[in-house]
């Protein structure tokens, strides 16, 4: 087991000897605090011509971000806006930024999340590890009238309107400390500073927290897909063994194990530490049975992939207003702007 995953393990459970690191944890948060007021200083009176809508979390870990942006773009886009999407494309490199992603680019380069949302939504997605560099860049390029960034809560050198903030409704806030005593990258209180806060409750799971409304959501399986030959399932029209591998490299491999479960799987979880790329061993068990895997790991395989290698479609479902009242901001921030430049 490594470091990494002693203290992952040690924030959910009961652990006495992090009370060590609150000392630490102390300076973290001053050191926080201070950078996240200069940079707002800096940014305060230097919005762009669009809102941007920020959905990012307080916690280390994967909580459903990305799906989460994905549905709101899909939404939106039903609503007559044109979406586009930023992202620091994680695991990626690229010698060139900004880099605008296309459904042919490579995931060295854009990182496995922007590629997905490339692919699934068909609006423009560009990257950047200098986040402001690209939505200037996704402005100038691209017709777009909001911009939603994957992930950037913390990224406060680029100006946003809107703050969403998603939380895995499994685990929670952890111990609810700031590093390394805890998952936390801001303190819980940030929570009432935001402008939504959104709950992936895909298991049916609670989380309390002392905020006036919790938005809800849920990853909803909606089909299968043949990696090799494209060919599409509908969940009822499984009727292979059900016996299954299941292959994740997701912050939450546990979660993706109990949807399978749920529908009617006996499944064998192999679970790799998020964003990792699967090499052909790690997909290869020796034996005839089915291997399920996640859609973000799918855009990381070779394009020659085992036949038995199905591909598991999820889409968020919203539970709550949330979109009606993102839209409602959104119109009054557009409206203001009109306002302000006439």
């Amino acid at each position: 087991m490594s470091l990494e995953d002693v203290f992952t393990r040690a924030w959910y459970e009961p652990s006495w000897w992090l009370k060590l690191m609150w000392p630490l944890s102390l300076i973290y948060r001053l050191i926080t605090l201070v950078r996240r007021q200069y940079l707002t200083l800096l940014t305060k009176d230097k919005p762009y011509r669009v809102p941007v809508v920020v959905v990012g979390n307080l916690n280390i870990g994967g909580t459903g971000k990305t799906p989460l942006v994905m549905a709101l773009v899909s939404e939106l886009k039903q609503r007559g806006f044109s979406p586009g999407v930023v992202s620091r494309g994680y695991g990626g490199y690229s010698a060139q930024y900004p880099l605008s992603v296309a459904l042919d680019t490579s995931f060295h380069l854009s990182g496995d999340e922007p590629l997905l949302i490339a692919r699934s939504n068909c609006c423009p997605v560009v990257v950047d590890p200098n986040r402001p560099e690209a939505v200037k860049h996704l402005l100038n390029n691209f017709d777009c009238n909001v911009v939603l960034s994957d992930d950037g809560l913390q990224h406060y050198r680029m100006h946003r309107d809107i703050e969403i903030v998603v939380i895995d409704g499994a685990k929670g806030l952890g111990n609810r400390c700031l590093l390394p005593a805890g998952p936390l990258r801001e303190p819980e209180s940030r929570l009432s500073q935001v402008d939504f806060v959104a709950v992936n409750v895909t298991q049916c799971d609670e989380f309390e927290a002392t905020i006036k409304k919790l938005d809800k959501f849920s990853l909803s399986p909606i089909s299968f897909r043949n990696l090799l030959t494209g060919q599409t399932k509908q969940l009822g029209e499984w009727r292979k063994n059900t016996c299954v591998h299941a292959v994740a490299a997701i912050g939450t491999p546990k979660r993706f194990e109990a949807t399978l479960i749920s529908l009617g799987f006996n499944v064998t979880l192999h679970a790799f530490n998020d964003h990792r790329v699967l090499c052909p061993k790690e997909l290869s068990f020796g034996d005839d049975l089915d291997i399920i895997i996640t859609a973000k790991d799918a855009v990381k395989l070779s394009p020659n992939p085992d036949a038995k290698i199905w591909v598991l479609e999820v889409k968020a479902e919203i539970q709550t207003d949330l979109v009606d009242r993102l839209e409602a901001e959104l119109i009054a921030l557009n409206q203001n702007r009109a306002l302000s430049s006439s």
